[in-house]
């Protein structure tokens, strides 16, 4: 099964972003700011929206947290998934907030009246529950460890026992706008407890993620290998990169999976020569100054940034737009022509330029609600 070939789902939709079905593979992350700060929970929102993601999440652990949710989602322009653990009080606050979904496991509520009233409200007002399994929360997993320990397979038959226990809740009160996460803190868990679930031919749409995963360099690694692997077998309707770091970063990492198992790729990629023997111009800040440039960028563009004379002139004919230098010196290409030679110390420059062109050109287009183009 491909990447573009999904395992099909019952698509929900989550304040006007539709998960599951033929829909788009959706980019989630979650704010880090304290939600009672309004301001800088928007403030952070918005600069998620801008790097690209399309769903966020936000904790509700306090009175206080469900009150300021009120204005925070009126204020978001992104769905707002409300994370609940336990609380039943505080999931009917975020239902009466307005939030587009509930992050919650039913089972954990002790009384089912209160997971009857949750279910009610949020049925009345069509908003979807995401079934959250983590790895480390569920209790029978605690007895294998202290004793003779859990194989993978046995976690991620656990996992998959919990959330088929929360669904069972949900679906016995006739309530179906469903989905799921099953994500452990280790690749090999994760995969099989996906795996295993997807398996059951249960309708329900898959967020996928590592939690915990860690900071950002060996936490952006184990995320792709885990979500890459599912995404690539068709699993898989909405991602979140869960690292030490802010969640724009999160977003950044999360864009570049799909970008780089997407047949047709949206958003840019960025080739650069991984430096040897041959480089002959000042590599390394140019490559930092580009992959800034292309936070802005949003359109499916394919970016080069060569060093030497022999990878250089065949990665920059092949790319959108692009440089390739060597002694001092370099080229500009565009659609596979060279349109300017340039001292180094102009390279850089020209080409930053000519991203930030066409960045200001994709929000124009997004402003005006048309289509991105495809390359220049």
């Amino acid at each position: 099964m491909s990447f573009t070939q999904r395992r099909s789902t019952t698509p929900v939709n989550i304040g006007g972003v539709v998960v599951g079905g033929a829909a788009p593979v959706t980019v989630q992350t979650m704010t880090k700011t304290q939600t009672e700060d309004v301001a800088a929970t928007l403030a952070q929102i918005e600069r998620v929206a801008a790097a690209g993601a399309g769903i966020v999440r936000v904790t509700c652990d306090t009175k206080e947290a469900g009150i300021a949710l009120r204005e925070i989602s009126k204020g978001s322009s992104l769905p707002i998934v409300a994370d609940i653990h336990y609380d039943a009080p505080l999931a009917l606050m975020a239902l009466e907030a307005g939030v587009a979904c509930l992050r919650l496991n039913p089972g954990n509520i002790g009384d089912p009246a209160k997971v009857r009233d949750i279910a009610a409200e949020a049925k009345a007002r069509n908003v979807p529950i995401r079934i959250g399994v983590n790895a480390g929360s569920i209790p029978q997993r605690k007895t294998l460890e202290r004793g003779r320990g859990g194989s993978i397979n046995e976690t991620a038959q656990l996992m998959v026992n919990a959330a088929l226990s929360h669904i069972r809740i949900l679906e016995d009160l006739d309530f179906r706008l469903i989905k799921v996460s099953l994500k452990a803190s280790d690749v090999l868990t994760t995969l099989a407890a996906n795996r295993r679930f997807s398996k059951l031919g249960n309708p329900y749409p898959l967020h996928l993620g590592l939690t915990e995963a860690g900071p950002v360099g060996s936490g952006s690694i184990k995320s792709a290998m885990a979500i890459g692997i599912l995404l690539g077998e068709g699993l898989g309707d909405t991602i979140r990169v869960s690292l030490v770091g802010e969640p724009e970063e999160e977003v950044l990492v999360a864009r570049q999976i799909l970008a780089n198992l997407e047949e047709h790729r949206s958003g840019p990629n960025l080739i650069a020569c991984p430096t040897c023997g041959r480089l002959e111009i000042d590599m390394w800040p140019m490559v930092e100054r580009v992959e800034t440039a292309l936070h802005d960028i949003r359109r499916s563009l394919t970016v080069s940034v060569m060093g030497c004379v022999v990878n250089g002139p065949g990665e920059g004919m092949h790319a959108d737009i692009g440089i390739a230098g060597g002694k001092q010196k370099g080229i500009l290409y565009k659609a596979g022509k060279v349109v300017a030679s340039l001292p180094e110390d102009q390279l850089i420059e020209a080409l930053v330029a000519e991203l930030r062109e066409i960045a200001t050109e994709d929000e124009r287009l997004l402003a005006a609600g048309k289509p991105l183009p495809v390359g220049l």
